[in-house]
């Protein structure tokens, strides 16, 4: 059986993250084949972010998959119109077919596969596949903290030590740094920083104790970008909130309009409490 004897496979949704991991697995798969064949079939959706046929195919095998296994569930996918109703059902599937399209148009590795579920209002389980390097980090209640599965062997995560703003190894990203992040950088003391494209990875960077720190001042990302990552750094001992503290809302609108902030947990209050004065305009 795929994915049998790791942490969590046979505990509290046990069934529900090895569905996970098959779909990501399987959906990865063929997005990386669709890219080699070179037909992407590139379009511009609202706000000129970018959709390829990968996108929407790995997103019908997600939902697909999900469906069969689990039809009693609502469920949101990025690239399909969202039933406004599906945010206040007690168990909700949020999927990001390809989180960080813009680095997989590019060909790079910075792109991932992700599947995350919320439970009463909150991410309980969640699934990060990067298909380019065969590494699949996650998290489940049964698990007893989150793990990256790579080559066959199967690694806790735990966030860094790291015990002031100034130390931190920030994580920006590739495709969206702006003026921002060099305020952020300006204002915490942080003179070291790596790009990456998926929010997803980049969370999962945090979690696996290789970056310390992620600010996104910027209100552009989405539920489906954050629920999976954020079950796999809590577990890690890791935080994600908004830029002023405030848990993320996984009911309501989908989008996260007061920005993100995503810390080993050590630094959190240090940063939100230097972050709310810089971006007070994201409250209104």
């Amino acid at each position: 059986m795929p994915f049998k004897g790791l942490p969590g496979i046979d505990g509290e949704l046990g069934a529900e993250l090895r569905l996970a991991l098959e779909l990501a697995v399987h959906a990865g798969t063929e997005v990386v084949r669709i890219r080699a064949t070179g037909g992407l079939g590139i379009e511009l959706k609202p706000g000129d972010e970018p959709v390829t046929i990968a996108d929407r195919t790995a997103s019908e095998l997600i939902v697909a998959g999900i469906t069969r296994g689990f039809p009693d569930d609502a469920l949101i996918s990025e690239e399909l119109l969202a039933d406004p109703a599906a945010v206040a059902a007690h168990r909700l599937w949020l999927i990001d077919p390809i989180d960080g399209t813009k680095d997989f148009i590019r060909g790079t590795d910075g792109f991932a596969v992700m599947i995350g579920l919320v439970r009463g209002g909150r991410p309980i389980m969640g699934v990060v596949h990067q298909p380019t390097l065969g590494r699949t980090f996650f998290a489940a209640p049964g698990a007893g903290g989150a793990y990256v599965l790579h080559a066959g062997t199967v690694t806790r995560l735990e966030v860094s030590s790291v015990g002031s703003a100034v130390d931190a190894r920030l994580v920006a990203s590739a495709s969206h740094r702006g003026p921002e992040t060099d305020r952020v950088k300006q204002a915490l003391g942080i003179t070291t920083e790596e790009n990456v494209g998926s929010v997803g990875i980049k969370l999962c960077m945090i979690a696996a104790a290789q970056r310390d720190l992620y600010v996104n001042p910027v209100a552009k990302t989405k539920a489906w970008d954050t629920c999976a990552p954020e079950a796999i750094l809590e577990a890690a001992g890791g935080r994600l909130t908004d830029v002023f503290g405030g848990a993320l809302d996984y009911r309501g609108e989908l989008a996260h309009r007061r920005g993100l902030v995503a810390s080993n947990g050590r630094i959190h209050d240090e940063v939100t409490g230097k972050m709310s004065p810089l971006f007070a305009s994201l409250r209104s």
